[in-house]
């Protein structure tokens, strides 16, 4: 992994940083300044071993690993199991990543679309996806005639096995499209 030594006040969201010997990714961060003492950073971080969110507070002077992080364009070709894979269309390069790895972002992904991994150096330390996914709408209970205007909402099952609230008027076999950092819907995909 390629990491450079920064002060944990440079920490910011979505950085990938190392401490005490374990990877963590930058969720949220809070700079603090009390007025008496020194000041810190108050973050909140996903450890990528074992995927848990925990709570750190670190002086904003102390130093920690910060990773160097490469964008690898890539295609989803298959899941098998657990393991995800993956080719580079420039070189016909295959990956393979382990469920852990995704962070339940499989959810989003379908065969043939290009996701984005995260590389450090030549370790691959996680995807990114598109903001936006369309995913066709597998099946959904009927709406109650009438009550299409009232907001209500309804589960519907998508594609991938995500399981999403959605408006009432939606049918099964329409595409929608899914906000992949929220996981809601946010509208009927354009034909």
């Amino acid at each position: 992994m390629e990491e450079v030594m920064v002060n944990a006040n440079t920490l910011r969201e979505s950085t990938f940083f190392k401490y005490q010997n374990q990877v963590f990714q930058v969720i949220s961060y809070q700079h603090v300044k009390p007025g008496k003492g020194g000041a810190f950073m108050k973050l909140k971080v996903k450890n990528l071993k074992g995927g848990e969110i925990v709570s750190l507070t670190l002086r904003s002077d102390e130093k920690v690993a910060q990773l160097r992080t490469t964008e690898k364009p890539v295609q989803f070709l298959y899941r098998k199991g657990d393991l995800f894979y993956f080719m580079d269309m420039e070189t016909f390069e295959e990956y393979t990543l382990d469920k852990k790895v995704l962070e339940d972002k499989e959810k989003f992904m379908k065969e043939g679309d290009n996701i984005t991994l995260l590389k450090s150096g030549e370790d691959i330390i996680g995807l990114s996806l598109p903001n936006f996914v369309d995913l066709k709408v597998e099946n959904t209970p009927p709406g109650v005639k009438g009550d299409t205007a009232s907001g209500g909402t309804k589960p519907a099952t998508l594609e991938t096995g995500l399981i999403i609230q959605v408006p009432l008027f939606i049918q099964p076999g329409e595409v929608l499209r899914i906000d992949t950092r929220t996981g809601a819907y946010v509208e009927r995909a354009k034909k």
